[in-house]
């Protein structure tokens, strides 16, 4: 583990992003924080999480992904993948480092291979920091997600005013040796003791001890059937909040754009809780707020669980619970289960 002094920070970022782009979490004029790119001035905000995830610099809102140019009846395919420079993401935190397994699990660990998103991972360095302060709407432990030991290409503490950098990857190691000449070798203690006061502040916050045993593919039936869907989702707006702060959240549209000359072809983010969201030429597969509803919950709960050995798709980040305007989140939802009697398909 290496260490350099707390006020020593600014020139640890100058000394990272004058061989790259360099981003980390600043506040913004609502008085929360998003990422931006470091550059002389900005400081990094001390706000527990941004608005939207890391996600973003991997899975962008929109994304190009081919040009058609047009000439008659003769149409040329300009593939505007581009090689990517390497960039650096500082402060992410561990329930953000963790979604990112989640839809490599999708993006590209299943084929076809997302190319797209593939090649931003591979240029992607994340330094991630250690939580000291968690939210009342905080779970992550619940997942078995370490806020006091996150994972990334570099995992970062802050204490007794030291930053604490101990590499992780191959990519890790690079970033660390191209800045080791600013870094001394130091000892754990002080990093230990703040993973104790840490996890002994995690372990009191009211979400943590949710019961998720219900959740298992032998239920799912029995839970899709549900009785609580109604009243669960009587109130829901449909807005899709609640799915684009997710950093688990993966869903897209393909759109075409006229430009006159030819037509440029992009995704964007789509959210189940639309209602056009799937719609093919027949109809839409779910035509009410409660089918939406309940679907965006039985997938992060059962449905991806069922094929990805048990891994929920949510990392207990809260943003779900703090943007929602109806006040309506899966804590909820994983409460309303766990008191509403389950009987499996195979125990009738």
């Amino acid at each position: 583990m290496f260490s350099l002094p707390l006020n020593e920070l600014d020139t640890l970022f100058e000394t990272i992003g004058s061989k790259g782009p360099l981003y980390i979490p600043v506040d913004n004029n609502s008085g929360k924080a998003d990422f931006k790119r470091w550059e002389k001035g900005v400081q990094m905000s001390k706000a527990l999480k941004t608005v939207r995830s890391a996600k973003d610099f991997f899975f962008p809102k929109t994304e190009n992904l081919v040009n058609f140019k047009m000439n008659g009846k003769k149409i040329e395919v300009e593939d505007i993948r581009k090689e990517l420079e390497d960039f650096v993401v500082f402060g992410v935190r561990a329930c953000d480092a963790a979604s990112f397994a989640i839809v490599d699990d999708v993006y590209i660990n299943m084929k076809p291979v997302d190319t797209y998103y593939k090649n931003r991972r591979e240029h992607g360095t994340v330094v991630t920091l250690a939580c000291t302060d968690p939210a009342q709407t905080c779970f992550c432990k619940l997942y078995d997600i370490d806020a006091a030991d996150p994972k990334g290409d570099v995992s970062a503490w802050i204490a007794d005013g030291n930053v604490y950098l101990q590499p992780n990857t191959d990519k890790g190691c690079k970033l660390i040796d191209s800045v080791k000449f600013m870094l001394k070798d130091s000892e754990t203690k002080a990093v230990e003791s703040q993973q104790t006061a840490t996890r002994e502040k995690i372990s009191n916050l009211p979400f943590v001890k949710l019961d998720l045993s219900k959740y298992s593919g032998e239920n799912m039936l029995a839970i899709f059937n549900s009785k609580v869907w109604d009243n669960l989702s009587e109130a829901c707006l449909g807005c899709g909040t609640c799915t684009y702060v997710c950093p688990t959240c993966m869903c897209f549209d393909v759109r075409n754009f006229d430009t006159g000359d030819g037509i440029k072809q992009f995704r964007c983010w789509d959210s189940c809780m639309f209602s056009d969201f799937t719609k093919m030429a027949a109809a839409n597969p779910r035509l009410t707020q409660k089918e939406r509803f309940r679907q965006r919950f039985m997938h992060k709960l059962v449905y991806y669980p069922m094929d990805h050995k048990g891994v929920k798709s949510c990392v207990g980040c809260g943003r779900c619970l703090e943007s929602c305007p109806i006040h309506m989140n899966i804590v909820k939802v994983i409460k309303t289960i766990d008191e509403t009697p389950v009987q499996s398909e195979g125990a009738k």
